[in-house]
């Protein structure tokens, strides 16, 4: 029996790095990455919620965190599953998601734009 190679699948997105986008925009660096992960979740939304805060002098009212945190948090895991997986239907498969909702999501929150180099370089 003759074994065969496997085809590497390789889309588009595999290229996409969350890591990478941040260094190379300069607003992260390895040291900041290792400090963070030693960090909890919550630990680092508390943290930023509390930095912004303190920007504005601790008025943060009339801001409705609480509903706009669901938001925030499937746009964060949304860019997380397209720097992570492959193609679109495996970051689609990876979501749970249908195909119309997941390119509804990828055109909202501006995907290729995000991840593109020429738009970091200008």
């Amino acid at each position: 029996m003759k074994w065969t190679k496997k085809r590497k699948l390789q889309g588009k997105q595999s290229h996409y790095s969350l890591s990478r986008k941040l260094r190379r925009d300069k607003k992260t660096t390895e040291e900041f990455e290792s400090m963070l992960s030693a960090l909890s979740l919550e630990e680092i939304i508390g943290l930023k919620l509390e930095l912004a805060a303190k920007a504005i002098d601790n008025r943060l009212y009339g801001l409705a965190l609480w509903t706009g945190m669901p938001y925030i948090v499937h746009e964060a895991v949304f860019k997380y599953a397209v720097s992570a997986t492959r193609t679109k239907l495996e970051c689609m498969n990876f979501l749970g998601l249908a195909n119309a909702h997941f390119y509804d999501l990828w055109n909202r929150y501006q995907i290729d734009n995000y991840f593109s180099e020429e738009e970091a370089e200008n």
